[in-house]
């Protein structure tokens, strides 16, 4: 399925660029401006962003690294949990 008609950028494009980059970089944050960078493409029109990201989403590698999560104390209702 064709995710950004801007630049005919596929569901399977967006899941492949982000297996990749979490296989070159395990501990790297995964942005959608790092997947058009990854695909050599740049965001045109953005309309296709909440598609993207929901795209991305759907990958088991896009997760915070474990390395980087519970960097900062949580503070108010959230604390202690």
């Amino acid at each position: 399925m064709i995710v950004c008609h801007c630049n005919s950028i596929s569901d399977r494009d967006i899941l492949s660029a982000v297996e990749w980059m979490r296989a070159a970089d395990p501990q790297t944050i995964i942005t959608p401006g790092k997947v058009y960078h990854a695909l050599g493409k740049r965001p045109e029109c953005g309309g296709c962003l909440s598609l993207f990201i929901g795209t991305m989403e759907k990958s088991d590698s896009l997760g915070v690294p474990a390395v980087l999560q519970n960097l900062r104390p949580r503070r108010g209702r959230f604390a202690g949990k």
